[in-house]
């Protein structure tokens, strides 16, 4: 590839930055202006035009993703030898590489989690911790290592910033220092230590530093405003005295500071390196002017001298939509109508996302989408590839894959494997289940699509293994329901704000100012996921007679005159009966299980019912499923089609009598359904 080549479809900040082959350099990149575009071409500029080797260039970002999307696109631009990691990935290579011949023997094992270690502390210390007390000690822990706070100073730290620790600061002192005796003593490495380990490597062996500087000449960091004072000193180290180094970030979307994440080094990067390259990106390619707009305004108000002003490049698209309700209830009922109406019009599920503050208020979007039949899928801190269900299932597939033999059918095959571990037909009602359920789902759909290309489960198990390095997770066709926080770096044509009152956006524990503009920064970073449409909704108290609230401070000036939506008259789909009891029809028993209610008897009562019509509803229902692109289960689950099946509606109060099927389901399905049993009589009656 020429170098003109790679700068063909740049636009002229792109392209500056493309140019400026050699540092010091710093991008400060809107979302969606196409910051990873941007640097995968001056990577590639540089190496094409020989400015640089490939094998001499650093690209170092925060998550394995977006490092193995780095390193797709750098192949793609003919520039497979550039290294594109983690901070933790190239430090730990180099600290395993180093290990044996300046320290001796074998490098520590790296612990996945600091929960284990930290529940031995917790008795240690005679303290019996809650279950989840011990994350909270973990991150508290990550944020003082992060920074270079050490036992010893703990206290004093936290008192000077006033931090308020998950526990007594004397008291987390104490196992703070109990976890790193525990962990010296066991030989272990946690992922703070890895990078201090490399850096003090470095730092204190000459042989070393020359050996790390002569390989890498050039360093290129994305999510700068993301670094915390540990990853600044081992890229410090890395470079030594050297300041060939490009930095690309926006202050804007700090939201990581409770982490020690802080945006000053990018923001001081031209005072750190007198006369570096500043270029600004700001042409948003990813959004509608509306939404752009809005997302300008959210900013305008903190008047930061780092505001990054974006100017949009799409076509036109709607307003965004401002929605009060009168409880919670209500705005995840009415969130799951919208969604419902975008997916009529063409909006696929998986490019829609329900977005909160905190991961508590998934629940009631979970319960609103299960009734309206619309899958999804929570999203949240666990990565995809490791995840114990989905870790289990990649073993038991690459046992099978060693024995496959050459005519097997792949997609066969993954639903027989993973059956044993928990596929089901249809997915449980909730928690920890479903997630569980999704995760295996997302597999077997996958095999299903590479099936439908030629492969077998070698080539499977080979497609997961390259996914599970760069953390490509499977696609799932349903709706994303996540935390501001999880969803940085991901976008979708349809979003939605959920719960943006006061004491949620801002969330009730942010007080000085730092920490409530943090709180605006997640507003910003919400409403820039969108790329066409936009939601943005609160509810006026949390459940009918609740505490009242007032929509989040930072709508103001924003809204307009907001739709008003009241829950005191809903539509029949969205009442709900609470503590209402259930009888068998058959011995009078009341019923408690889910499934006994949906069929109106208990599981063990015997029933007679058509197993032919049951078996045309299904048929049907696979039909219905598969003109909608949707799983089975989101037309009608198999205890609902049971329960059709049982009682042979014949009109459409006989069919919205059956518990699960409302409103929305009789006008989408009801006709048809009621055709099914129809007919199935007459043919009785025939015979």
């Amino acid at each position: 590839m020429e170098p003109a080549d790679v700068l063909a479809g740049l636009d002229p900040e792109q392209r500056e930055v493309a140019q400026a082959v050699r540092g010091p350099v710093c991008v400060l990149a809107g979302a969606g202006t196409g910051k990873t575009r941007a640097i995968t071409h001056r990577i590639a500029y540089a190496v094409h035009s020989g400015a640089v080797e490939a094998t001499g260039v650093l690209a170092v970002t925060f998550t394995t993703r977006a490092a193995g999307e780095l390193r797709q696109r750098l192949r793609a631009l003919g520039v497979p030898g550039v290294q594109a990691r983690t901070f933790h990935a190239a430090a730990l290579r180099q600290l395993t590489y180093f290990w044996p011949r300046v320290i001796g023997g074998d490098p520590p094992a790296v612990i996945e989690s600091k929960l284990p270690l930290l529940r031995t502390v917790c008795r240690s210390v005679g303290r019996e911790a809650a279950q989840a007390e011990p994350r909270d000690l973990a991150a508290e822990i990550e944020w003082a290592k992060a920074g270079q706070i050490y036992p010893e100073d703990y206290a004093e730290a936290v008192k000077k910033i006033g931090r308020t620790p998950p526990v007594p600061a004397e008291e987390m002192v104490r196992v703070y220092e109990a976890y790193e005796a525990l962990r010296r003593e066991r030989h272990l490495l946690d992922f703070e230590t890895i990078l201090e380990l490399t850096a003090a490597l470095i730092t204190e062996h000459g042989e070393v530093a020359a050996q790390v500087r002569q390989q890498y000449r050039h360093f290129v960091v994305d999510e700068y405003q993301d670094v915390n004072p540990l990853q600044k000193l081992l890229l410090d180290t890395w470079l030594g005295d050297r300041d060939d180094l490009c930095v690309v970030g926006d202050p804007n979307q700090t939201i990581y500071s409770f982490t020690g994440a802080t945006s000053h080094y990018l923001t001081g990067f031209p005072v750190e390196h007198p006369g570096a390259t500043v270029i600004k990106l700001v042409r948003d390619y990813r959004s509608t002017p509306q939404v752009v707009a809005l997302a300008n305004r959210v900013l305008e108000v903190a008047r930061s001298p780092h505001r990054l002003s974006l100017v949009a490049q799409r076509p036109d698209g709607p307003e965004p939509a401002f929605t009060e309700y009168a409880d919670e209830a209500a705005e995840a009922a009415g969130v799951a109508r919208a969604v419902r109406a975008l997916a009529d019009r063409g909006v696929p599920l998986r490019e829609t996302a329900v977005l909160f503050r905190v991961n508590a208020q998934s629940q009631a979007y979970e319960q609103a989408f299960a009734e309206a039949g619309i899958p999804y899928l929570v999203r949240g801190a666990d990565r995809f590839f490791e995840r114990p269900e989905v870790r289990k299932a990649v073993v038991l597939l690459r046992g099978a894959a060693r024995s496959a033999g050459a005519g097997d059918d792949l997609a066969p095959a993954v639903h027989h494997i993973l059956s044993g571990i928990g596929l089901t037909p249809e997915p449980p009602a909730g928690g920890r289940a479903r997630e569980e359920w999704e995760s295996l789902r997302a597999l077997a759909e996958l095999a299903e699509d590479l099936a439908a290309r030629g492969a077998g489960l070698p080539g499977f198990v080979a497609e997961l293994e390259r996914r599970a390095a760069e953390q490509h997770a499977p696609e799932v066709e349903g709706v994303t329901l996540a935390s501001l926080h999880a969803a940085k770096g991901l976008e979708w044509d349809a979003v939605f704000l959920v719960g943006v009152t006061e004491g949620m956006l801002p969330i009730v524990h942010a007080k000085t100012p730092e920490q409530i503009e943090e709180e605006r920064r997640l507003l910003y970073v919400g409403v820039t996921r969108a790329r066409v449409h936009l939601a943005v909704s609160w509810a006026l108290v949390r459940s009918p007679g609740g505490r009242p609230r007032r929509p989040s401070r930072f709508l103001d000036g924003l809204t307009g005159r907001p739709a008003r939506v009241r829950a005191s008259a809903p539509a029949p789909r969205e009442r709900r009966t609470v503590a209402a009891t259930v009888s068998c029809r058959v011995c009078g028993k009341t019923l408690a299980a889910a499934a006994e209610q949906k069929l109106g008897r208990c599981a063990a009562c015997p029933v007679d019912y058509d197993e032919a019509l049951l078996e045309r509803l299904k048929a049907w229902r696979a039909a219905a499923a598969k003109e909608a692109k949707v799983p089975s289960y989101v037309v009608f689950t198999d205890v609902t089609l049971q329960a059709i099946a049982e009682r042979a509606p014949a009109s459409e109060q006989d069919l919205m009598a059956i518990t699960g099927i409302g409103r929305v389901k009789l006008e989408r399905y009801g006709e048809a359904v009621l055709a099914i049993c129809r007919a199935a009589g007459d043919q009785t009656e025939d015979a």
